[in-house]
């Protein structure tokens, strides 16, 4: 889509007036004044629906965050009640990209996508006769084939850093609520999940 600016408007404007000298630009200056209010305008509406297509594509949406959260279900309650703008904006963005699923990968790619890169998921089987091994299973319950454990594998890499910081900025903090509402709310339902902040 093309955006016209005013200039390229009063050319186009001029070009398409009457004949005659009452529309002579020369004679009549106030002609000039009124074509140039005109063209201002037209192409202050095509930078708007310029603006309107580019919010129709999430990955572009600036100003329709709202009415494209409020179609969504967002913000998300999992992210706490005022996440930064861009936040918001990449909260738009994966949820209309989102595809779930219950394999392994997919929960360590939630966890990276929370600033955890070093995630992996362990997980825990029940001894059954012929599989365990002595000293091998720690799990003697019905219970343990449906555990699993989401180890972070250290801190978040958006930590706090002396010298890079500002005054009342957390160090050492490893903010893993939003991580833990997120991971509970897809796991599958029959599944107990434990988190590992090690």
């Amino acid at each position: 889509m093309a955006i016209r600016t005013a200039a390229e408007y009063i050319s186009q404007l001029t070009a398409l007036l009457p004949q005659g000298p009452a529309w002579d630009l020369e004679g009549a200056p106030e002609l000039v004044v009124v074509l140039t209010g005109i063209a201002q305008e037209m192409a202050r509406l095509d930078a708007r629906a310029f603006a309107l297509n580019s919010e129709m594509d999430p990955a572009h949406v600036f100003e329709l965050v709202p009415e494209w959260e409020a179609v969504m279900g967002l913000p998300d309650d999992c992210l706490g009640s005022s996440p930064a703008f861009a936040d918001r904006q990449l909260g738009v963005q994966q949820r209309l990209l989102a595809i779930g699923s219950q394999h392994v990968s997919y929960f360590i790619a939630i966890a990276r996508g929370q600033g955890y890169p070093n995630a992996s998921v362990t997980q825990h089987r029940a001894p059954r006769f012929g599989r365990a091994r002595m000293g091998k299973s720690h799990f003697g319950t019905w219970q343990a084939q449906f555990m699993w454990t989401l180890n972070t594998g250290g801190r978040q890499s958006l930590g706090r850093r002396f010298g890079v910081s500002h005054w009342g900025q957390r160090f050492g903090a490893n903010p893993g609520s939003a991580l833990e509402c997120i991971i509970r709310r897809y796991a599958p339902a029959h599944t107990i999940v434990n988190i590992n902040y090690k």
